[in-house]
């Protein structure tokens, strides 16, 4: 399961991006955010591109453990149901 770390904001999402996109070419999954504690838009951006990659290759992305402040921008921003969570 992929786990991105501590940050996902506008600083290091580039580099969360591919990692993660690498991860779902990989055939992972599922990526647990648990360890998160610092997001903003772009982590939101990143969540998205991530879940289009997988839908691209057939798969279904689950997303684990959205932080409260990760889980505040995804409402506000109303794409819950983008994220299939």
């Amino acid at each position: 399961m992929f786990r991105p770390t501590l940050t996902l904001t506008v600083n290091n999402a580039k580099t969360a991006l591919d990692a993660g996109l690498r991860a779902i070419e990989g055939g992972q999954t599922e990526i647990d955010l648990a360890q998160l504690t610092a997001v903003d838009s772009a982590a939101v951006a990143t969540l998205l591109a991530w879940q289009r990659a997988a839908s691209e290759r057939g798969a279904a992305l689950t997303f684990n453990n959205l932080p409260a402040n990760l889980r505040s921008l995804v409402e506000l921003y109303d794409v819950a149901d983008l994220l299939h969570h």
